[in-house]
């Protein structure tokens, strides 16, 4: 074990959730995890083996059959599934953080016992569809259009790179309900699939993240019942924002455990690999690097778990999710290519898993607020407390 200051954040219970995740993705996550990245495939037997686990109701109420939403232990054991596949990780963070904790938060009673349920047991999997071909960091820009007929919302427009869009059998779909409001004509709805009207695209080929099927999701006139609004009529804009604390949160959890593999192989290598007649790590350059990388780790980790356990629905922390989503992304990436040169030629290969982390942690510079957006949101925040109001945008 590594020794980290953020495990002083946990709980017993905490340390009982990890050692279990920790368990099941060595036994059974791991020897598929390279197969899964090469195949591109989702791994629908793991995911019910996850659902067994309780895993799938992380982020939804026992009283729905779920986990309970204690978003601390969801992200310790998304670090612990990340060390191991990140992809795997990413969709079950888009079934339970993306759906469930939304479902759960803003449902009628109605809906959160209908739906809550099947996807904390993994009957159904869970996506949300927001970002569309022209609106992704400029999130108030969708121009999907969803209009009352009767008894019936009829949905058209499109959405672009959604995670479980190609296998959710419910989806929190963000449409426009008043066109000339802007950011405040957006409102949520629930899309029980499969339905007349809604087709995926062949899911994307993708540098990283690979077993984890993203698409793009066409509305044809697809109509769901009027019963099918989640919240308030025209708030899906303020609801895909307080969410974004959660997701932004959650989605560095990925960073984090990509960065506890690559340190491991790091050392590994280091105590055991010899040039010149000794182990590399006894060369300044390469304790360089693993210091480097176990020190952005223990900021990375202690930050997000100090985020995690200080998070309730009504708490503002989008300083704080967008600190640690700009952190722990890119140093996740730059210590995964640290890795691989550490490794040297094993590094390069897929042999090893350094190459496959390399190229999963990339995306979390992008998914969830891209890097440059997240540099935004800090410098206006702080800004604006300064009492800066002549900002852009």
């Amino acid at each position: 074990m590594i020794p980290s200051l953020a495990h002083e954040l946990e709980r017993e219970e905490d340390r009982l959730l990890r050692e279990t995740v920790r368990q099941f993705a060595e036994e059974k996550l791991r020897p598929y995890a390279e197969e899964i990245d090469r195949e591109d495939r989702f791994p629908r037997e793991i995911f019910r083996e996850m659902a067994e686990l309780g895993l799938t109701g992380l982020m939804i109420p026992e009283a729905y059959g779920g986990a309970g939403e204690d978003l601390l232990q969801t992200v310790i054991a998304f670090e612990e599934l990340a060390r191991v596949s990140p992809a795997v990780t990413l969709s079950l963070l888009a079934h339970t953080v993306l759906a469930g904790a939304p479902i759960a938060r803003w449902g009628t009673e109605e809906q959160k016992t209908r739906i809550l349920p099947r996807l904390a047991r993994g009957e159904w999997i869970g996506g949300t569809a927001y970002t569309e071909p022209n609106a992704g960091s400029d999130a108030a820009a969708i121009q999907m259009r969803a209009e009352r007929e009767g008894d019936t919302w009829v949905l058209n427009g499109s959405k672009m790179f959604i995670t479980n869009g190609s296998i959710a059998r419910v989806l929190v779909v963000y449409a426009r309900t008043d066109p000339e409001a802007g950011h405040r004509g957006i409102s949520a709805f629930l899309v029980e699939l499969p339905r007349e009207g809604f087709s995926a695209s062949r899911d994307f080929e993708k540098m990283g993240m690979r077993g984890s099927p993203t698409s793009a999701l066409y509305f044809d006139d697809v109509r769901v019942p009027a019963d099918a609004l989640l919240g308030e009529l025209n708030r899906g804009f303020y609801m895909v924002m307080a969410e974004f604390n959660v997701e932004r949160i959650a989605i560095s959890a990925i960073s984090v455990g990509i960065l506890r593999e690559t340190l491991e192989w790091m050392l590994e290598h280091a105590s055991v690999r010899k040039q010149f007649g000794k182990p590399i790590g006894a060369f300044q350059l390469i304790q360089e690097k693993i210091a480097q990388t176990y020190a952005d780790l223990e900021l990375a980790r202690t930050y997000l778990y100090l985020a995690a356990r200080t998070y309730t629905p009504d708490r503002d922390l989008r300083l704080a999710s967008a600190t640690i989503k700009l952190f722990a992304p890119q140093v996740a990436t730059l210590r995964a290519l640290d890795g691989i040169q550490v490794l040297g030629g094993y590094g390069y290969t897929r042999e090893y898993p350094l190459e496959r982390l390399a190229r999963d942690a990339k995306l979390n510079e992008i998914g969830s607020g891209t890097t440059e957006m997240m540099k935004r949101v800090i410098a206006r925040h702080l800004l604006r407390s300064w009492g800066l109001t002549e900002l852009d945008g």
